[in-house]
């Protein structure tokens, strides 16, 4: 089975790098990662960087891989994936995401959502991103959570095509639009599913949020105490043992 991941914002696959090693010690070794076009990957002529298009980017890449697939998304990779949930969720075996919270009718977006969605503000915000110093950068998001390495590794990928896509995409999903989409994706009640709490993540909806939804959508719910919004750096085992056991009770 094909273990296929995708990141959100603002970040690039190398959040993903301490998790694929500790699966890889598991024995889990069919991974692929995919970088949603403007953050890690080029942007296609004329791209307007909405969620519909992230939506049928990430099926396309899903059709290519083929097969079996089991689907992981983190923020607003979460976000592509719930778009695939929506509309095909047959295309995937199993899918675990955080960010389920984003789903609820009542979720508030972020405070650094509402200033990217605030004309000439968002403007502000992501050149300063695009202009902050590597070091700054790099002890900004390690204080977040994410390793010197990785920080480094996604400054570097920070330029001004994903400034573009991260206005782009987060204005074309102000409400209604995650609240509508939270309603497909529970009519759809996409199976074997697995809704990631991290209990210190503050951007993703609260816990009760999340654990409504997963209810509705008859998901499973994994907490993870005491980490962030990133997980997968923070404690790549712990994250590997509850992807493993979600996909061996698929399995079984």
């Amino acid at each position: 089975m094909t273990k296929v991941f995708v990141h959100g914002n603002p970040e690039t696959s190398a959040i993903w790098g301490p998790l694929v090693d500790e699966l890889g010690i598991r024995g889990v070794n069919d991974v692929v990662l995919v970088s949603p076009p403007g953050f890690g990957a080029p942007t296609p002529h004329g791209w307007g960087a909405t969620p519909n298009e992230y939506r049928q980017w990430l099926t396309e890449e899903l059709r290519k891989i083929g097969g079996p697939i089991d689907l992981v998304g983190h923020d607003w990779g979460a976000g592509h994936v719930f778009g695939v949930l929506a509309n095909e969720p047959q295309m995937v075996r199993s899918w675990a995401t955080d960010c389920v919270g984003l789903l609820h009718p009542d979720y508030v977006w972020h405070d650094a959502a509402q200033g990217w969605q605030t004309p000439e503000v968002g403007e502000a915000m992501v050149q300063g991103m695009v202009d902050m110093p590597d070091e700054q950068f790099v002890d900004a998001f390690s204080a977040l959570g994410m390793t010197p390495l990785i920080a480094g590794a996604v400054k570097s990928g920070i330029d001004a095509e994903m400034a573009r896509c991260i206005l782009a995409l987060y204005r074309t999903a102000a409400q209604p639009t995650m609240s509508s989409l939270g309603e497909k994706v529970v009519t759809m009640a996409p199976e074997n599913g697995l809704a990631i709490v991290a209990t210190e993540d503050h951007f993703a909806g609260s816990p009760e949020m999340v654990e409504h939804i997963a209810e509705l959508c008859g998901a499973d719910v994994a907490r993870l105490p005491g980490l962030g919004h990133w997980w997968m750096i923070q404690d790549p085992e712990a994250a590997a043992e509850i992807l493993i056991d979600h996909w061996d009770s698929v399995s079984s």
